[in-house]
């Protein structure tokens, strides 16, 4: 049975790297963060619009996942993600999006603790205190769902094999 798993967090903790060294750990299909790709073209000066289409595209990222042979497909990054986004910036969501995340189930979600070093970029916004506060907002989040997941921390290798831990706990 395919598993998918999505790997969530604030900035700069290792989601990326996560997502690949999982998909090379597992022979897995990965997707990478389009919204990182969408602004790294677009620019930084980005809309409720833009959101939105970024949110469109992970689900029809994940509607491919589903059609692929893949046993399992890892995503850097989600629409809880996205959804805690749109209410951060916005205060409020577009209406498909609460539909889409109770339609298109992930089997665990992997929720990365803001406790390595912010690394800024041009695409970052938000470190300092701010990581926190969203790690709780994308915590409460995926509990009040009762969604499955597991917080990932430390350095380095430590960080990755709790990861890979984690992902062996459901396969």
């Amino acid at each position: 049975m395919k598993k998918i798993i999505a790997v969530t967090g604030p900035e700069s903790t290792a989601k990326s790297t996560l997502t690949k060294e999982l998909a090379s750990c597992f022979h897995a299909l990965s997707f990478s963060e389009y919204a990182r790709e969408y602004l790294a073209e677009k620019g930084h000066d980005y809309t409720y619009n833009d959101v939105e289409e970024i949110a469109r595209e992970q689900l029809r990222q994940y509607k491919l996942a589903r059609q692929s042979t893949a046993e399992m497909v890892i995503f850097d990054t989600w629409l809880i993600i996205t959804k805690v986004w749109f209410e951060w910036v916005y205060q409020r969501t577009p209406g498909w999006l609460e539909q889409a995340i109770r339609e298109n189930p992930v089997d665990l979600y992997l929720l990365c603790k803001p406790d390595i070093p912010w690394e800024p970029d041009p695409l970052r916004e938000h470190g300092g205190d701010e990581r926190e506060r969203l790690f709780q907002l994308y915590k409460n989040e995926l509990t009040s769902r009762g969604f499955r997941f597991a917080e990932i921390g430390g350095m380095g290798e430590e960080r990755i094999q709790q990861a890979i831990q984690a992902v062996k706990e459901i396969i």
